[in-house]
């Protein structure tokens, strides 16, 4: 697996997520964009879309678990590889981390931060799943991110309810290597 995805983090850590065509193309008409988290489509339309995400020079990651057709089980994952080439997913499902990595995709485990459970829940996830990131939600939590960032090995990024350039810095600052968002104003810092 090359470099690229990691790269791009460093040089822009503003990660767009889109939930609709709108999102898709704006995200596409901002050159400093260079990954996209897609967050919305069906088995019939996501061909397409990552088609454009890649047409416009970006990074494709698919949200295997919120694609609508696809199944929990890691042939989604053959299935996002094969037929959208998309360069990687991100799900909640460490099954389909760990089949995404067979197949040389890179790869976003996506974990929710509710409780100390969930969080001892990571430290251990990163030793058997072993993702390229994390993405923590929500990542308004500089505090719970920093310690998390110095607790594991795992790069993170924060999502969840960053909606301005004080989280965004807040969630650098504490340790987040990038940030996604679905706010446009996010998107264009």
């Amino acid at each position: 697996m090359d470099q690229r995805f990691f790269d791009a983090v460093e040089d822009n850590p503003i990660i767009a997520a889109i939930k609709s065509p709108e999102d898709l193309k704006e995200c596409c008409s901002i050159p400093e964009i260079q990954i996209v988290f897609i967050l919305y489509g069906d088995i019939c339309s996501l061909k397409e879309i990552v088609k454009t995400v890649k047409d416009a020079g970006k990074i494709a990651m698919v949200h295997v678990d919120l694609i609508s057709g696809l199944s929990t089980r890691e042939i989604a994952v053959d299935f996002v590889h094969t037929d959208t080439e998309a360069d990687g997913i991100i799900t909640t499902r460490p099954a389909l981390i760990k089949r995404a990595r067979e197949l040389s995709m890179y790869t976003v485990l996506r974990v929710f931060l509710l409780d100390s459970m969930a969080y001892e829940n990571i430290c251990s996830q990163q030793h058997s799943v072993k993702p390229d990131f994390m993405e923590v939600l929500p990542g308004v939590m500089p505090k719970i991110i920093r310690k998390l960032s110095q607790s594991i090995k795992t790069r993170i990024i924060a999502g969840g309810l960053i909606s301005d350039r004080e989280s965004v810095m807040a969630a650098l600052d504490a340790g987040a290597c990038g940030v996604s968002s679905t706010c446009h104003q996010v998107w264009r810092m």
